[in-house]
């Protein structure tokens, strides 16, 4: 009986989930207990950046990439992605994502890969966040 109460508490817990802001630029973010991502589009560049962030150091590596599963199979990559100081985020800028986009709302799981390190983020529950980035203003976010 104490492991149905258990488990019960459990499913109601609330789970991590995506999330959107139009502040002060359009934001589209997710954490798990491993990793945290967080897409970004900046309408007075204009420019799109995803940063993943994890507890480990990003090791140094030549190319950068991302798997979808799902949906919409696919993998990108990339070797203009930076790493910040400490190593934990790694981050890719550019004016054009829609792979990104499209991989990452049509699709269950994706992974960031760099080196031997991975970072698996759970698409679960994105629909509506990302489909409010997508219609984020484009200019005077204020």
């Amino acid at each position: 009986m104490r492991l149905i109460l258990l488990i019960s508490c459990l499913a109601c817990s609330p789970a991590a989930a995506w999330e959107f802001s139009a502040t002060p630029i359009c934001t589209l973010s997710h954490e798990t207990e491993d990793a945290a991502v967080v897409v970004t589009y900046d309408a007075t560049l204009p420019e799109y950046t995803i940063s993943v962030t994890r507890a480990e150091p990003w090791p140094d590596a030549a190319i950068f990439a991302m798997t979808f599963d799902g949906g919409l199979p696919l993998t990108i990559q990339t070797d203009r992605h930076v790493l910040s100081a400490d190593r934990l985020s790694l981050t890719v800028t550019d004016r054009g994502f829609g792979n990104v986009l499209n991989g990452l709302e049509r699709n269950r799981i994706a992974l960031a890969v760099a080196g031997g390190a991975v970072a698996a983020l759970p698409l679960d529950g994105i629909e509506e966040p990302m489909q409010a980035f997508r219609s984020c203003p484009q200019v005077g976010l204020s």
